[in-house]
């Protein structure tokens, strides 16, 4: 069967079929409708999900959950990753035991943003390996 979804709705349902356990974020468009899409569900799947005060708290609590051996995933938009940049530092050269996602909705062109980024360089400059979606 398919189904018709947006980028962030494809997000959730992965996050609904891989088994994550912990989603945090820090609204702002283009990533907010990840943990909109899922939190009318979040007692039913079980999903410890949350605003967090900032990017870099909402990426600190994934990475704990992560450390604690459970997948996580944090969702951010782009200019959320300078705001999270020295905890994601740390993280990508101490590793962690559980899956650890961070999602980053760039906004090529800002149509929904602040700033025009991109948060693919970071990706590169600490060594996290990135998938780049395209439609």
């Amino acid at each position: 069967m398919k189904i018709l979804l947006t980028g962030n709705e494809a997000i959730a349902e992965g996050i609904i079929e891989s088994g994550v356990e912990v989603v945090c974020g820090y609204p702002g468009t283009p990533s907010t409708e990840v943990i909109l899409t899922l939190l009318p569900q979040k007692e039913e799947l079980g999903i410890h999900i949350e605003w967090s005060t900032n990017e870099k708290v909402a990426f600190e609590i994934a990475a704990g959950a992560a450390w604690a051996g459970k997948r996580a995933l944090v969702t951010m938009k782009m200019s959320g990753v300078n705001v999270a940049a020295d905890s994601l530092a740390s993280i990508a050269y101490s590793g962690c035991t559980g899956g650890l996602v961070v999602f980053v909705a760039d906004d090529p062109g800002v149509s929904a943003g602040m700033p025009e980024e991109d948060s693919r360089y970071y990706a590169k400059s600490m060594l996290v390996p990135m998938l780049d979606l395209a439609s």
